[in-house]
């Protein structure tokens, strides 16, 4: 089959550093290649990929040096080489949320867009109502619940390369909060949680300039506490370490987390799971398998305690079978193969959700 893969433009693929978008986008096409598929992806000039690479920005634009960049713009021009040469694919494969409806509308049929974001925000729905033709899907069902009047094809959960992530027997410990200092994210919620169960929080995180009076004002402060480690950023080459080395890692967000990829990475390196009961979270997390749902401070304090109950091994094996590119690959491929054949438009929705 001849695919095309859009990424974002935003962070290279894969991220240097943060970035979970384009970093499924990378496991994903190289995937669909060692399937033996044809496999065409449009993103900036540093991609690693084993596909054949359409270069359309010089870099991606977060780490690009430049002081004035317009986003639109480089995605408009990344979408108007992908519709030149849309003759050429059997399905293109959009990660670019919703820019590209108005320049697809006649192949619609022929596109797959998957939502990466959360969905409750107030323009959207008109956007779904307006551009009911192209097919969605979704990386969780909670995701969909803003919207679930639009036209979803499929959920497929995210899944990542096995081998990039070594598997730790034994952990040093430590407790891991990993991806973002933002509001949604909670590190405070985390810090209050591993101080008052005495144990040491490692926190490798980026700070988005948008959140930075948030850090500066709300988190600095908690930073000072000798439990608190604050690393900074850190791209795949240290994750193995970072989440492997955890007794397990906090995840106590307060929004509707469209996935957490985060999860799933620890998962890889053995590692399990305390995350409050929002968004994606039960569609990840196995409760009392890789790791514990909770629902406040009380109870994370007691799932720390309870933590020695479970089996790393057993944990990097549910990540195997449910969350390697493999898996996520096999089920883009049939949602795929059902859109491309004459009858797609009247056969049901699948249900690709890993098992």
């Amino acid at each position: 089959m001849r695919i095309a893969q859009v990424a974002p433009l935003y962070e290279a693929v894969p991220p240097r550093l943060y970035g979970g978008t384009e970093r499924v986008v990378a496991h994903l096409t190289d995937a669909l290649v060692a399937m033996g598929h044809e496999v065409t992806l449009f993103s900036s000039a540093e991609a690693c990929t084993t596909a054949r690479l359409a270069v359309v920005r010089d870099q991606a634009i977060r780490l690009d040096p430049a002081p004035l960049k317009s986003d639109l713009a480089a995605h408009l021009s990344q979408l108007a080489e992908v519709r030149r040469r849309a003759s050429e694919f059997d399905v293109i494969h959009f990660h670019t949320d919703m820019i590209h409806f108005p320049l697809f509308e006649d192949i619609a049929e022929r596109t797959v867009t998957t939502l990466h974001g959360r969905l409750d925000l107030k323009d959207l729905p008109e956007v779904y109502r307006r551009w009911r033709r192209y097919p969605l899907v979704s990386i969780s069902d909670d995701q969909r619940r803003p919207l679930p009047f639009a036209n979803w094809a499929a959920t497929v959960q995210h899944g990542m390369r096995a081998e990039l992530y070594d598997f730790s027997p034994q952990d040093q410990g430590y407790l891991a909060f990993l991806g973002r200092i933002s509001p949604e994210k909670r590190p405070d919620r985390a810090i209050a949680i591993a101080t008052a169960a005495g144990r040491s929080l490692r926190i490798a995180a980026k700070v988005d300039r948008a959140d930075q009076v948030y850090f500066d004002e709300k988190i600095e402060p908690l930073l000072h506490n000798p439990l608190v480690e604050f690393i900074g950023e850190i791209g795949d080459d240290r994750k193995s370490a970072f989440l492997g080395g955890a007794a397990a890692l906090l995840f106590p967000i307060d929004w509707p987390e469209p996935f957490g990829l985060v999860m799933i990475e620890a998962m890889a390196c053995g590692t399990p799971v305390i995350a409050y009961d929002c968004g994606s979270v039960r569609e990840v997390v196995e409760d009392g398998l890789t790791g514990f749902i909770v629902r406040n401070e009380e109870e994370a304090r007691a799932a720390i305690e309870r933590l020695p109950q479970l089996d790393r091994r057993r944990i990097r094996g549910r990540f195997e079978e449910r969350f390697s590119a493999e898996a996520m690959a096999r089920n883009y491929v049939a949602l795929y193969e059902r859109l491309v054949a004459p009858a797609a438009r009247t056969e049901p929705e699948l249900d690709l959700v890993a098992g």
